[in-house]
């Protein structure tokens, strides 16, 4: 990937490019590549996710391009998501929300693969 820098064109190094490639990978990819490994082990999958949220809700700030995200989980957590434009010009208030759900649904990842993990450690106690 090649990306401008004030003195010419700048090269990534390998590192980053592959980071890069890795974030085009969508959860459904990523989900799909699992199943066709045969990867059966409990995990946490996509469709987990969605199925703990029970409630979204998104702000976008006065005068701003700042737009929040907030989910709420079954057992009444919330998570937020966050998203913004460096120029207003760009803003896009659908794109916005989509953008800071996808942040906040981020955050669930972890969260419930703590879960899973502490239930499948307890599962061997």
């Amino acid at each position: 990937m090649i990306i401008p820098h004030y003195s010419g064109i700048m090269q990534l190094p390998i590192k980053a490019r592959l980071i890069n490639e890795t974030d085009k990978m969508t959860d459904a990819s990523i989900e799909k590549e699992i199943q066709a490994k045969g990867l059966t082990a409990p995990r946490v999958t996509p469709e987990h996710l969605e199925s703990v949220i029970v409630s979204e809700q998104y702000h976008v700030f006065d005068s701003t391009t700042f737009t929040s995200c907030l989910l709420t989980l079954k057992n009444g957590y919330t998570v937020l998501g966050e998203s913004a434009c460096a120029s207003p010009e760009n803003f896009n208030a659908e794109l916005g929300r989509k953008i800071a759900r996808s942040n906040a649904v981020n955050k669930i990842w972890a969260l419930e693969g703590y879960l899973l993990r502490e239930r499948l450690h307890a599962e061997k106690q």
